[in-house]
């Protein structure tokens, strides 16, 4: 399928799922996590739920990172330039909610994108190479960009991958995770 038809099944998908499905899909993600080889990184970058998108809810993987002591990252757009500015949580950090109804942080201390080890990367869709359809502005892609080329991308999805996404692009990041409250995919290329 084509990534505009992807974002309207997806989003039409979403609209479906009560309080109650969000929250209990997103802390069987959370728990498929503790799955995945990546706790003896540092720096993890989280976003924070869009509510009136219906993604998954990451308070429980906050309090993951939180009770496994790591370095939580988090990120305030600038719809301008398509850039994200990292900003390390901490008990200080204030939020406010941008133009676009999500909570961002207000300042704090700024974490390099190089320093940053595993993200967490929002989706709409994806398929079995780990290629994603996001909301189609570019921020995850430009950021991750940016990143060290060893940084851990991390989906997270409420649904299982689609065969394949048609039109990707050069320019597009893979995956090399995606959780579901079922699966854990993994894209990593392994070498022997």
């Amino acid at each position: 399928m084509l990534k505009k038809d992807l974002r309207k099944k997806y989003k039409a998908l979403r609209q479906e799922l009560s309080a109650e499905q969000i929250e209990d899909k997103s802390l069987a993600i959370a728990n498929r996590l503790l799955q995945l080889d990546i706790w003896e990184k540092t720096y993890f970058h989280l976003y924070l739920t869009i509510e009136e998108q219906k993604e998954v809810e990451t308070e429980f993987i906050l309090q993951i990172l939180a009770g496994y002591d790591k370095e939580i990252v988090v990120a305030k757009s600038n719809f301008e330039t398509l850039e994200m500015t990292n900003y390390l949580l901490t008990d200080n950090t204030k939020f406010q909610k941008n133009l676009h109804n999500i909570y961002e942080p207000v300042d704090g201390i700024e974490v390099p994108n190089a320093k940053i080890e595993v993200v967490f990367v929002p989706l709409l869709a994806f398929d079995k190479k780990g290629n994603r359809v996001g909301y189609g502005k570019g921020f995850y892609d430009k950021f991750l960009s940016e990143c060290h080329e060893d940084v851990l991308k991390v989906g997270l999805s409420f649904f299982e991958a689609e065969d394949a996404i048609e039109d990707v692009f050069e320019s597009d990041i893979r995956l090399d995770y995606c959780v579901t409250p079922n699966t854990n995919y993994s894209f990593r290329e392994t070498i022997f």
